[in-house]
């Protein structure tokens, strides 16, 4: 009895923490509010402390409701992009579809994610720090420790990608990154270079991938091995790391099953799917309703925002999914719908996406996927295509087939073939959080021409070249006001 309470007490201490709101975002010390010593003496209250964290991947952080853990993040740094399409103006991620909020200090949208990151950071600071210490086995400060390295790295490389110039491999990435926070002090501290980041995000990645092995974890919201493997490789990939990312994404595929067609069309709203490697289950009691991932990218919750605006794909990028591909039907391409029988006053847009459905269309809970084995069969083969090793197309085939079984084996060698594999991470992860990211990594510009978007809703922000200053986002004003250190990107 005694420890349940402790347990219902921590928890709603976790919470309170993570929702404070603090114009320092980064240096903040994370317990403030609660017993240190009590919170941290043992594992067992480490323990929850971490499912703190777990939790706080999908409530809402402020008063916005499109400001809801990672599945809102996900959706600034897709809609950043030009494979997710406003049909008409929205006010919830305009000004992140148009580039307005990305160069504004003060906005919400550069707020957002450093403030969402750095919480999670300085939580996940305080189990790293307090686990060594703790009573408890040596296994279970393992499994405690490993997961919050793991959640310190993803969202330094998170950060990073965001605020930072991007990685360039076999340079020397002197370029300013963003503070790298270790500890749970006040301490004002300057950013780092991107290099030094990478070297704490891989630090930190690496003793992950020792003390989680055999962990057998409870659910998929709980960060494993194959979780571990699966971060490692997209930061090597990032990083231009070709034979390390090849390897990490083998391993953290390896025992894993890609979906079946059927599976693949029943609207990516399950965590228990075999193929999610990482998500978040949104229960009954802790849903947000209109702030949920469901109630902005589903098709079928009956909301303001999936009525008036529900989020399309580019026509262009639809326009080379074959018919074959069971990928093509997650797209409405006169936007009807016909399966999912909307009501008339939903109104339809051409190329409209039913990918993620909420459970009703009175219940926007829809569970989030941060990482499936898809993802590592397309950064295995793209990084093997970029080694120039011959079963990259072989990798990429066995991903194809499962989703084309009318796909024949690809000719292509060299670029061409790197090239075919960003068509299909296009394809196969549009609307989970990657495509900024990827424009960013690869050098690419943003180019929405001659699709569906509409320049009167981007702004006339149609194409932006890879050297624009723009791909780095502004530090909110309110952590330059706080500390003095921190340099500001190019205005």
């Amino acid at each position: 009895m005694k420890s349940n309470i402790i347990k219902q007490i921590l928890f709603i201490i976790v919470i309170v923490v993570l929702g404070s709101c603090s114009e320092d975002f980064s240096e903040k010390k994370p317990t403030e509010f609660v017993d240190y010593e009590g919170a941290t003496k043992t594992t067992e209250n480490l323990m929850t402390f971490l499912n703190g964290i777990h939790r706080s991947l999908y409530v809402r952080y402020e008063l916005n409701q499109n400001e809801n853990g990672l599945g809102g993040l996900m959706q600034q740094t897709d809609l950043a992009g030009e494979d997710v399409v406003f049909p008409v103006i929205n006010g919830y991620f305009l000004q992140v579809y148009n580039w307005n909020g990305l160069r504004n200090e003060n906005s919400q949208d550069v707020r957002y994610p450093y403030r969402t990151y750095y919480r999670i950071i300085r939580n996940a600071n305080t189990i790293i720090n307090a686990t060594d210490g703790a009573i408890g086995s040596m296994a279970d400060k393992n499994i405690v420790k490993g997961q919050a390295l793991l959640y310190r790295a993803f969202c330094h490389f998170q950060l990073v990608q965001l605020y930072g110039k991007r990685y360039v491999s076999g340079e020397a990435n002197s370029q300013l990154g963003i503070p790298i926070i270790l500890t749970v002090g006040n301490d004002n501290l300057p950013r780092s270079t991107v290099e030094e980041v990478y070297t704490q995000i891989n630090k930190d990645l690496d003793e992950a991938n020792i003390l989680l092995v055999g962990y057998v974890r409870l659910n998929n919201s709980h960060l494993n091995l194959k979780v571990a493997q699966g971060l490692k490789a997209r930061v090597a990939l990032t990083q231009g790391e070709w034979a390390i990312a090849a390897d990490y994404a083998n391993k953290a595929r390896t025992g894993m099953n890609l979906m079946s067609v059927v599976d693949y069309g029943a609207g990516f709203n399950d965590f228990n799917n075999k193929e999610w490697m990482w998500g978040s289950h949104i229960n009954e009691v802790q849903t947000d309703y209109f702030g949920n991932f469901g109630a902005f990218m589903s098709r079928n919750y009956n909301s303001t925002v999936i009525r008036t605006c529900p989020r399309a794909i580019n026509s262009k990028l639809y326009n080379m999914i074959p018919a074959s591909d069971v990928r093509s039907t997650i797209f409405s391409k006169d936007g009807n719908h016909p399966n999912l029988s909307l009501a008339s006053n939903f109104v339809k847009f051409p190329y409209t996406s039913q990918k993620f459905l909420s459970k009703s269309t009175g219940d926007s809970r829809c569970d989030v996927p941060y990482m499936r084995a898809a993802e590592m069969y397309l950064i295995e083969a793209e990084a093997k295509a970029r080694l120039g090793q011959a079963d990259a197309a072989i990798i990429l085939f066995d991903f194809e087939k499962a989703r084309n079984p009318d796909y024949i084996l690809s000719t292509n060698t060299g670029q061409a073939l790197v090239d075919e594999i960003l068509i299909q991470r296009r394809i196969e992860l549009w609307g989970e959080g990657f495509r900024f990211f990827d424009l960013k990594r690869t050098n690419s510009p943003l180019d929405r021409t001659g699709a569906n978007h509409d320049s009167a809703i981007t702004n006339g922000v149609m194409a932006v070249p890879p050297t624009d200053k723009r791909w780095q986002w502004l530090i909110p004003r309110a952590e330059i006001d706080a500390n003095p250190l921190i340099k500001q990107n190019e205005l």
